[in-house]
Formats: C-alpha cells, sequence, structure tokens
C-alpha cells in the first residue's frame, strides 16, 4: 500500500511539469478573465472564421507602470529622476529656488505627486536634458541595475508581473507584435523593456522630450532638451499608437484611468477586440488602490468596463503568482 501511494505521489509530481509546460497560461487562475484571453487569442488566429484577423494587423498594446511592473507607492521612473538630479544639484545652485525641485532632492514624493504627469515630465527632463537619447538610456540602464526596491529589497526589474509575461508570450507565439504604450518616458522604459518583457525599443510608445539635431566630430548628434515634445498618456496614448505604430490595436492591456482612451480606442474597432483592466486589490501579495489613489488612480475604467465590454482582471481572484520566481 505504502508502495501504491509512493508510486502515485511520484506520479503525480511528475505530471505537474509537463501541465505547466503545456499551460500559456500557468500563472492565471480559472475563471472568466483567463477564458476571455484564450477565447480572444483562439478566436483571432484560427483561419477561415469570422474572426479570423491576419498576422500583420495582431497588435497587442500594453501600458507600463501598474499593468507590466509595480507603479507604487511611486513611479520607478519618478526614483531615478530623485537620483540623478541629486547628483547634478550641485552644479545647479538655482535648483533651491524652485520648489517642485526642492520636493524631489529631499524626497518627498507625496508633493512631487501633486505636481500631476507635467510635473514627473519636467523633473525627468531636467535629469535627461543635454544628453542623447542613447546616453540617457544607458544612465537608465546603469540605475537599475543597482537601484532596489525598498518593500522587496529586489531590482525594479524583478518586480515584473509574471502573468503578464505570459500574456506577452502566448500573444507573440500567435503572431502577435506586442507594443507598450505608456505615459513615462520613452527612453527610460526602452532601457529595460527587451530584456524584462522581449519588447524591442522600437515597439515602446511613450512621452518623449525635444530633440536638437546638430554634429560633432564630424558626426550626426542628437541631444534631448528638457521641455516635453509629446505626452503619451490619457488622450495621447490613441495619438501615440496612429503616429508611432500606423495600426488600431486589437488587443489593449491597462490598469489606470490613463489607460481610458487606449482601451476605448482599441475596442471601439471593427472585429473581435479585447480589452482588460488589471485590478490592483491584494495588498498582502503586492498593493491594494483604485479610485483614491494618486499613483494609477482607476475610477472612470470601472465604471465604464462592463457597458464596454472590458475585462477586470483582479490580481488577489485571479492570478496565482504575481513576481516571477513566486
Amino acid at each position: 500500500m505504502r508502495l501504491a501511494r509512493r508510486s502515485l505521489a511520484a506520479l503525480s509530481l511528475a505530471i505537474a511539469p509537463a501541465r505547466a509546460q503545456t499551460d500559456p497560461l500557468p500563472s492565471w487562475r480559472e475563471g472568466p478573465r483567463r477564458r476571455a484571453i484564450l477565447d480572444f487569442v483562439a478566436a483571432v488566429t484560427t483561419p477561415g472564421t469570422a474572426d479570423f484577423v491576419p498576422p500583420p494587423e495582431r497588435i497587442a498594446t500594453f501600458d507600463n507602470d501598474g499593468t507590466l511592473w509595480v507603479e507604487q507607492p511611486v513611479y520607478t521612473q519618478l526614483l531615478f529622476a530623485r537620483d540623478r538630479l541629486r547628483a547634478l544639484a550641485p552644479t545647479h545652485p538655482d535648483w533651491a529656488q524652485d520648489a517642485l525641485l526642492n520636493a524631489a532632492l529631499a524626497g518627498d514624493m507625496p508633493a512631487v505627486l501633486a505636481g500631476g504627469s507635467a510635473g514627473i515630465l519636467r523633473l525627468l527632463g531636467l535629469a535627461l536634458g543635454g544628453l542623447s537619447p542613447d546616453a540617457g538610456r544607458r544612465l537608465a540602464a546603469e540605475w537599475l541595475a543597482t537601484a532596489r526596491d525598498a518593500r522587496w529589497g529586489r531590482p525594479y526589474t524583478a518586480l515584473v508581473y509574471q502573468p503578464m509575461l505570459e500574456v506577452l508570450a502566448l500573444l507573440r507565439a500567435h503572431g502577435f507584435k506586442t507594443f507598450i504604450v505608456s505615459g513615462g518616458g520613452v527612453e527610460f522604459v526602452r532601457a529595460f523593456s527587451e530584456t524584462a518583457y522581449g519588447i524591442p525599443p522600437h515597439q515602446v510608445v511613450g512621452s518623449s522630450f525635444a530633440l536638437q539635431p546638430g554634429q560633432a566630430d564630424g558626426r550626426i548628434t542628437l541631444t534631448m532638451e528638457p521641455r516635453v515634445d509629446f505626452v503619451d498618456d490619457g488622450p495621447g496614448k490613441p495619438v501615440g499608437i496612429a503616429r508611432f505604430i500606423g495600426r488600431r490595436p486589437i488587443a489593449a492591456f491597462g490598469n489606470s484611468d490613463g489607460d481610458w482612451h487606449m482601451l476605448r480606442y482599441t475596442t471601439e474597432g471593427a472585429g473581435r477586440r479585447l480589452g482588460m483592466i488589471i485590478h490592483h486589490d491584494d495588498a498582502a501579495r503586492e498593493y491594494a488602490y483604485d479610485r483614491q489613489s494618486h499613483v494609477g488612480r482607476l475610477a472612470r475604467g470601472l465604471d465604464d468596463a462592463p457597458a464596454r465590454g472590458w475585462h477586470v482582471a483582479s490580481m488577489r481572484q485571479d492570478w496565482a503568482h504575481i513576481f516571477p520566481g513566486a
């Protein structure tokens, strides 16, 4: 009897990895959100069906902060800007007269967040101004290699969401091109998008700063100015998609009201569409926030999701795991 039980246990252990290898979404619990993703992918990639979409038109867009990685208690790019500005501050005594800069240098993040996205982008512009896009990207990558999240003590690039990595992989395995459409600074996101998500820099759309062309040592140069050129947030997201991608997505994933316009633009197109909101409601394993949050506020999206057919994925209920290696 003991031998039979041991054999049964061994068989179960052998079957579990096999199931994990064949399940494209092992970190998603069985339920309507998981089924919605799988049903959508099957519908748009099966030739001969009414919902079939040719591979060139299989475009999926993802917000970054709060959709693909942690955004609480403050945006990671804001912490990068703070550290960069602290390093530059000794050569800029005039910054002492600027309330926003003083708040950032002192680490008063609530005061900085009160300035909204315009204030955050202004700080990031000052942090990267005078650099080339390549140099800004390298600087961000170097910071990410050493910076650690205060709550988990892990690199920020380790705090990506395992269930969303699985969605990205599933879509790409079925002929989709996956794009990040973020309100964050585009060069900051490009610094880690390929290693963290498998999304190359040219498939990242984000807020950007004015570029000044020039020459040095017989070569063309590009220099980022502190002036914001394009804000890829809220109503700017459909503009960024049209300008830099050139096709309306058939699937979009977001987590905040900053993604409301992108979700609408995606799901208002003809044919089968998928819109999904990641709802942060798991304070034990990550964070719980929505309507009252100054970071990643979600109110309009929750109210409109039922009527617009958007799926609201609960971190607590729908995700068996949150981070890789959990």
